[in-house]
């Protein structure tokens, strides 16, 4: 069986945990906190961040590479696309996301709301959280153009694009870092995402010490 090291808020770890349940994979969950850097983690992955998958002797890090590495081994549940085309702007999105949306949205979300809250009592700084909301509206608004124009942010079948967008969303949304109001396309893609079984199971889980917002796993929100 495989088994993933995780953190519960990490955008990348949920990604590879969406697909894995979507695919219909088995696997076992590692709770990892990256700031320790285990040596039995760092072991495994020398950049010391999750997700890292793991079956016997194989180790796979970086939530694409172990995705790429999946959708090639198991045939069932294509999540990148059946044309060239497809397949490129799915792996675009899903880079927008990994890349933009995490460096603008999620990286400050994260060091303020939660690493400065949770791991070393901080005092959060209320500029860079303002400055990330701000971000996100940008970002919100990009999901509503996509979504008046395709019924899935990849095109016309749910797929990689549409993962990586809801794992990096729920992290922001959890963190209390986005407005829905006024974002009716994105709103009615995402409750529709988080209807589904495979995606419930991120929804549940908590951060001791650092609750979501009411609305975070409401479909109705």
């Amino acid at each position: 069986m495989w088994r993933l090291y995780h953190f519960t808020l990490c955008p990348f770890s949920r990604k590879v945990r969406f697909a894995l349940a979507v695919k219909g994979v088995t696997h076992e969950l590692v709770q990892e906190r990256p700031w320790e850097k285990r040596p039995a983690f760092t072991a495994l992955n020398p950049a010391g961040q999750t997700p890292v998958l793991q079956r016997d002797a194989l180790v796979l890090s970086d939530s694409t590479a172990i995705l790429e590495h999946i959708e090639e081994t198991l045939e069932r549940t294509p999540l990148i696309g059946s044309t060239a085309e497809d397949r490129a702007e799915t792996r675009r999105l899903s880079a927008w996301f990994d890349q933009k949306f995490y460096a603008e949205v999620n990286a400050p979300l994260l060091g303020e709301r939660m690493y400065k809250r949770a791991v070393v009592r901080g005092t959060p700084d209320g500029g860079i959280i303002r400055a990330a909301s701000r971000m996100a509206d940008m970002h919100l608004d990009y999901i509503d153009f996509l979504l008046e124009r395709r019924a899935w942010l990849g095109g016309g079948q749910f797929g990689l694009a549409d993962i990586a967008a809801a794992a990096h969303l729920s992290v922001a949304d959890y963190l209390a870092g986005l407005e829905w109001d006024g974002h009716e396309p994105a709103k009615t893609w995402y409750s529709a995402i988080k209807s589904r079984p495979t995606f419930r199971p991120l929804l549940a889980e908590r951060l001791e010490g650092l609750p979501p917002p009411q609305h975070y796993d409401k479909l109705d929100f």
